[in-house]
């Protein structure tokens, strides 16, 4: 795994040998099928890529094919490792889209890698039930 800062972006970047396990942690098949998880960009957004190698983002709540986004990850950049940030993911105790403040301190915590995962299934299954009604 390498994170860090590229430009204004923190990015979390899965190598090779970790691609798989995070696309079954983050249930990717389930909500977003023919696409991996190869990284998260700025705690919010899934980094995908499609069988033919193209990139990709998604928000991770929802994570529906109506908000994929063509997106080019950085060629060869180095990333700037921040120590703050390190093994930390930036969550919403209320997500966006279920009407969450981004701005309110009380609405973000920090999770683990595991937590993160845990959460985006949660909070996608809830979405795809409660839309489904």
């Amino acid at each position: 795994m390498n994170e860090g800062w590229h430009g204004s972006d923190y990015l979390i970047l899965f190598d090779e040998a970790e691609t798989a396990s995070a696309s079954d942690r983050y249930a990717v098949s389930q909500f977003l099928p023919g696409y991996k998880v190869i990284g998260l960009r700025g705690w919010d957004d899934l980094i995908l890529q499609d069988s033919r190698g193209a990139t990709y983002c998604a928000p991770v709540v929802p994570a529906v094919a109506e908000h994929v986004s063509a997106y080019a990850l950085p060629a060869g950049a180095t990333l700037s490792p921040d120590d703050r940030f390190q093994g930390k993911i930036k969550w919403y105790v209320k997500p966006i889209a279920f009407g969450g403040d981004p701005q309110s301190q009380e609405n973000m915590i920090w999770v683990s890698h595991d937590q993160h995962a845990e959460l985006v299934k949660y909070w996608n299954d809830l979405y795809r039930s409660l839309k489904s009604r």
